[in-house]
């Protein structure tokens, strides 16, 4: 029997992408540079603990505003992480872009980190901002060469909360700027399969593999970081049994997850509306290790570009 995988991946989004998604503006510029500065070193501190390659997918422009990002991402690139494409911008209206528009993002984003970390270890792999890929962005990896995409996350208790607090938002007068996705991405795949280019949520013939992002059976409940770091034990212990079956937990987590609003200095006004910032940083850190030790005793881990090396076969 094959072994059962794991992959851990960071998405190190900016917190000017939360801030856009709570209508609050422009960040004040003493955080741009909060998850790069405070997180970051900490998921390399958690993941040296624990002995874990992860997957970080990160900004591209992000590259160009904060030059120690650089110099982290080739350290860590070095020490056997993958480094993988989260676009240029972070736009969570990516597919509603041109075609052309599309290639810029993908394709610059792909230019800064290869520069970043060497050829040798140049992106193969994409994430979505917003969790959706259409036909566009499908070619656009094709014609990069990727060897996959992990950016569907087929849950409807996900879209739904997602949907109600836009709508929230909106009745309050306050604009998001996340985007909901096209429905049927609900029905994708729980499970790494081969896509359609034209229908990426169904299965087809692309040269590229679709690693979704971890769900539990029946409801498609999400199991990601921030869920675990907010959860209580045996809720969290529940999340990983609900996995047991799964060929491959895609476990995602952000840079948001290791910060913190009092170490970090996260303004009230972002903090107020996440509850993982009220979370002490080193309490995640330590949940968060004790997720990793616990999946390491019946899955190897390994980064995603493994993984899809292994389900391509």
């Amino acid at each position: 029997m094959d072994p059962k995988l794991c992959a851990v991946s960071v998405d190190l989004d900016p917190l000017s992408a939360y801030y856009a998604i709570h209508g609050l503006g422009e960040p004040p510029p003493q955080v741009l540079h909060t998850i790069v500065r405070c997180a970051l070193p900490r998921f390399a501190e958690l993941f040296a603990a624990a002995g874990v390659r992860a997957t970080f997918f990160i900004v591209g422009q992000d590259l160009e505003q904060s030059p120690e990002l650089g110099r982290a991402l080739a350290e860590l690139a070095a020490a056997g992480h993958e480094i993988a494409n989260h676009s240029y911008s972070h736009s969570y209206a990516l597919n509603q872009l041109s075609p052309e528009a599309i290639a810029h993002e993908l394709g610059r984003a792909h230019e800064l980190l290869a520069e970043a970390v060497g050829a040798e270890h140049a992106p193969v792999g994409f994430r979505s901002p917003g969790y959706f890929v259409n036909g566009a962005v499908m070619a656009a990896l094709v014609a990069l060469g990727y060897r996959y995409d992990s950016s569907m996350f087929p849950s409807p208790p996900y879209y739904l909360a997602k949907a109600a607090v836009m709508l929230g938002m909106s009745l309050r007068g306050r604009r998001s700027a996340a985007v909901l996705s096209d429905p049927r991405a609900l029905l994708a795949p729980p499970d790494p399969y081969r896509p359609s280019i034209e229908e990426p949520w169904r299965q087809g013939s692309a040269p590229l593999i679709e690693l979704p992002i971890a769900v539990l059976p029946g409801l498609r409940v999400p199991a990601i970081g921030t869920l675990l770091t907010v959860s209580p034990a045996w809720l969290r212990r529940g999340l990983l049994q609900g996995m047991a079956r799964r060929p491959l937990f895609n476990l995602e987590l952000h840079g948001i997850d290791l910060a913190d609003a009092v170490s970090d200095s996260i303004p009230t006004e972002l903090a107020g509306r996440q509850p993982d910032l009220r979370v002490p940083h080193a309490e995640k850190q330590r949940i968060l290790l004790e997720t990793l030790r616990e999946l390491q005793r019946d899955r190897e881990l390994l980064t995603l570009r493994e993984a899809a090396t292994r389900f391509s076969a």
